[in-house]
């Protein structure tokens, strides 16, 4: 974070000083990390105090002023220097972060947490700092590490570890960026209405790429429409001065172009008069890792993905936008993206044993296109062996959650998946075992279990050198252990 003092900081949010002097406040300055969670505190941090599942921050205020940290953010004195806010009543957008938030503490915390990124990334974004965001049903946080790849050999980069893309997550990424930062890269995720737009105040985007309009998040939304709704408040958000990157092959998002007065950029998988950015002659290798042609006004040049995926070329061809934006090379964008292996965890991560046995550890998130996307990746490595889908619920759904679950296993199946181990005892996962039974009068090739250790149980007992698994499901369902297990119990 930029240089403050904590008198500042309590100007700047609209608190009070607590435990400590006008004199002392001005005097304590903010030189560090902001953080929630005090073994992360290091010296000039400032903590934030929020209640969890199992603690409350404001519990923990001594500890992480004994580790280094200058002052506490909190909603009320907790015996060290800190600025206190008033607790106020949780937004809905809030809510998913707050759901321990009992007497609005959460909430008041967050408040001004977000106040303080908002002055920040003002005072950054006039001194040269370019702003990217970033949304989209699926594939925010894989486009996210391209990205900041790209924009890696043009400058100091900040981009959010793993999906910190929520009201807690948006302006703590944000309160990383300093004077020296030359790109933030934030992902915009949205349960209601209003949440993009309302991380978009907080650091408003001179770029932003949609990527996709679909289903995740359905039940929360209640249609597709009004998903789209909530995804164009990103291109809404952007200047007139700005550049919004839209994924042209999905036809909802190419309609954002009406929305924003930005300048628009279209990328898309093949060639037209409206198409800026595009690809052609896609080839998979092995392992599902991309190879095409890149072409750009600036001329095109072949590009070969270290990811895995034929989903990724158009994650990558948003990130190429980008970096064409910021003034990269052609060069320099097929070097960056070839180096660009995954770095979020649980995301399309594969990894092949000493006996051949390949794991795809997807299992962080999931929604229909993110499983379609998985299953199509699984069935082309596992084109000459055996393939196994070890998958899991994929949540907030709503009404179409079994309608989907239920094609989901019928894709399995049409994909001429070996085996599916379908985990969980719920209604979706009794639909997506029922789907793949009709629509291939399975037998003993789907497999219905209760857990993850009754699916690793199963696995372990079952595999064979040369199969590949995938494993995916939201990171409710738990299924990350299924995978980081396999790996370790690695059969050389």
């Amino acid at each position: 974070m930029i240089d403050l003092s904590l008198a500042q900081i309590a100007e700047i949010v609209g608190g009070r000083l607590a435990d400590v002097s006008a004199e002392e406040a001005a005097a304590l300055r903010v030189t560090g990390t902001v953080e929630f969670d005090s073994r992360a505190v290091g010296p000039g941090s400032l903590f934030l105090a929020l209640p969890g599942a199992r603690s409350d921050g404001h519990d923990f205020a001594a500890a992480a002023v004994d580790a280094g940290a200058v002052g506490v953010l909190a909603a009320r004195p907790v015996g060290v220097p800190a600025v206190v806010v008033d607790p106020v009543a949780a937004e809905d957008g809030a809510a998913g972060v707050l759901e321990h938030d009992t007497d609005g503490s959460g909430a008041a915390v967050l408040a001004a947490l977000a106040k303080l990124a908002a002055a920040v990334a003002t005072e950054l974004t006039a001194g040269g700092l370019t702003i990217i965001g970033i949304t989209g049903s699926s594939g925010k946080t894989s486009t996210k590490d391209l990205i900041a790849a790209v924009l890696a050999p043009l400058g100091e980069v900040i981009a959010p570890p793993g999906s910190f893309n929520n009201e807690l997550g948006h302006p703590w990424t944000v309160l990383r960026a300093t004077a020296d930062t030359d790109f933030l890269v934030l992902e915009m995720s949205a349960r209601h209405r209003g949440n993009i737009a309302a991380l978009a105040r907080i650091a408003r985007p001179s770029i932003a790429a949609v990527l996709n309009v679909g289903t995740a998040h359905l039940g929360e939304f209640g249609s597709r429409e009004a998903i789209a709704e909530t995804k164009s408040e990103l291109p809404q958000s952007v200047p007139a001065s700005g550049v919004v990157i839209l994924n042209a092959d999905d036809s909802v998002v190419a309609k954002m172009a009406e929305v924003t007065e930005a300048r628009v950029v279209r990328v898309g998988r093949s060639a037209s008069d409206r198409i800026d950015v595009w690809a052609d002659d896609v080839r998979l290798d092995e392992l599902a890792r991309p190879e095409f042609t890149l072409h750009t006004a600036e001329g095109q040049i072949g590009v070969s993905l270290s990811v895995h995926g034929d989903h990724q070329v158009s994650n990558a061809l948003c990130a190429a936008a980008v970096a064409l934006e910021c003034g990269a090379t052609l060069e320099q964008i097929a070097d960056a993206l070839a180096n660009a292996g995954p770095v979020s965890r649980q995301r399309m991560a594969v990894t092949t044993r000493g006996d051949g046995v390949t794991i795809i550890n997807d299992a962080y998130n999931a929604n229909p296109d993110s499983m379609s996307a998985g299953l199509k990746a699984l069935a082309w490595m596992g084109r000459e062996g055996r393939t196994w889908a070890v998958l899991g619920e994929m949540g907030e759904l709503g009404e179409d959650s079994i309608t989907e679950h239920d094609r989901i296993g019928r894709l399995a199946v049409r994909l001429d998946v070996s085996r599916l181990v379908v985990v969980g005892t719920g209604r979706p996962m009794s639909a997506m075992l029922n789907g793949a039974v009709m629509e291939g009068s399975w037998g003993s090739e789907a497999t219905p279990v209760a857990d993850a250790d009754a699916a690793l149980e199963l696995l372990r007992a079952e595999l064979q050198p040369g199969d590949v698994v995938l494993v995916k499901a939201s990171n409710a369902a738990g299924l990350g252990v299924v995978a980081d297990a396999l790996i370790a119990e690695d059969g050389a």
